[in-house]
């Protein structure tokens, strides 16, 4: 097991705690792990702003996910390039480079009822590129193997045509190449790369969706490659008509090929994964073992890997053999994450706050704007459905009593049923409280 590489990603699962997704692809995309070292992590950025941005107000965050893994303090040093070139160490590339790898293919891919039409398609898709569904549209949550079929694809066709020219890109990094292409004046660059692709993947295409001239872009390349016979594979969070902010020529090329979802994984498959997983990691797991983390550890794929890369790092990183201690210390906190997280009345109203852009203080004030008493419902709404707390505690959180906190939660309930856009976003927030987990 490659040690930094596998605790980079589990620092990378804690701070989804506290930081959006957005965050997360905007910060950190670049960096990559170097080394564990007399107590130090070592990280390369190679971009010199990213890294000035992350010292100033990230390195808190990485040190306290390494307490939380480790529970003993640790440095981090993000090295700059020449730095890096120095240190003449060879690392891992950034996670678009696994195209280049043996990682994430067709075979690693672990087949269950939740996945298998998804495997399926990926798999016939890789086969005859284009000519069966174009595009691929793969939709799920976060960690349940989206990413991993469209490198799949990605492999299995440069593997067939070593020459083929692939791109995958992140939703969101498409609008932020785009802007900087306008800035800069290489925008007819910007179009020749993307629509010259023999293959296009595109992660998270949700995070286009309202982004009127980011829209209009894809727009045209979609056409310019779905015309010239080569493969689209999209993938998002939720179905194209579920983007309520998506324009509706978007939705409908969205909608030409095949769409395929993928689900949580039942128990036979998270033990099958944790088996795989392992093995990959050269290791053979103990089927008692084997069998504690599949029954525990139940939301998506990602989590199944990031438990098995913490119990191994607690093996390699302290000389330790997997017993039944390292495993129960290892799992101490994955456990309570688990089966006992229940968001406070709080970390709602935070999260609220954040996604509306309005102070803690005004959202539980007597403020009646129409954005701050639309955030103030949405935030009663959300600890009605999510806290065990009653209407009465909810009241005392923003100083009101029982009644309003009713009539809110009842009016976003209504707007839930009728306004899509609305939703959308009592959906969002949801899903950033979640991942809190």
């Amino acid at each position: 097991m490659n040690s930094h590489y596998d605790i980079w990603r589990m620092i990378l699962d804690i701070l989804r705690k506290d930081l959006s997704e957005v965050t997360l692809n905007a910060w950190f995309d670049e960096v990559v792990a170097v080394d564990l070292k007399d107590s130090v992590f070592l990280l390369y950025c190679p971009n010199d702003f990213k890294k000035g941005y992350i010292e100033s107000l990230f390195l808190k965050n990485i040190r306290a996910a390494l307490k939380e893994i480790f529970s003993y303090d640790m440095g981090v040093r993000l090295l700059n390039h020449e730095e890096y070139q120095n240190y003449g160490k060879v690392t891992e590339k950034k996670p678009t480079s696994l195209l280049e790898s043996g990682e994430f293919t067709f075979d690693t891919f672990v087949v269950g009822g939740s996945n298998k039409l998804a495997h399926a398609a990926a798999q016939a898709v890789a086969e005859k590129p284009a000519e069966r569904y174009n595009p691929l549209f793969i939709y799920g949550d976060s960690g349940l193997g989206k990413t991993h079929l469209i490198y799949a694809i990605a492999h299995e066709i440069r593997k067939r045509d070593p020459n083929s020219n692939i791109i995958y890109i992140k939703g969101d990094d498409f609008t932020n190449e785009l802007v900087q292409a306008i800035r800069s004046g290489t925008t007819a660059e910007f179009k020749e790369k993307y629509r010259k692709a023999d293959l296009l993947l595109m992660d998270d295409v949700q995070f286009i969706a309202g982004k009127e001239q980011t829209e209009e872009e894809f727009f045209h390349t979609f056409n310019t490659l779905y015309e010239s016979k080569r493969q689209i594979v999209l993938t998002s969070d939720r179905p194209p008509s579920e983007m309520t902010k998506l324009s509706n020529r978007l939705q409908t090329r969205f909608e030409w090929g095949i769409m395929q979802d993928v689900q949580p994984p039942d128990f036979e498959t998270r033990l099958a994964i944790v088996k795989n997983k392992a093995a990959q990691k050269g290791t053979v797991l103990d089927d008692d073992l084997a069998v504690f983390i599949a029954q525990n550890v139940t939301a998506n794929v990602r989590q199944l890997e990031g438990s098995i890369n913490k119990i191994l790092a607690y093996r390699d990183l302290e000389g330790r053999d997997l017993d039944e201690a390292t495993v129960m210390r290892a799992f101490k906190d994955i456990l309570k994450k688990n089966n006992e997280f229940i968001p406070t009345a709080s970390s709602i109203i935070t999260e609220c706050c954040r996604y509306f852009n309005i102070d803690e203080t005004v959202i539980r004030g007597k403020a009646q704007s129409a954005a701050i008493v639309k955030a103030r419902q949405v935030a009663m709404y959300l600890i009605n459905h999510m806290t065990n707390l009653s209407l009465t505690e909810i009241g005392v959180e923003f100083g009101r009593d029982h009644t309003t906190v009713m009539h809110s939660r009842d009016k976003v309930a209504a707007l839930i049923k009728n306004d899509p856009a609305f939703a959308e976003v009592v959906k969002e927030i949801t899903t950033n409280i979640n991942s809190q987990k």
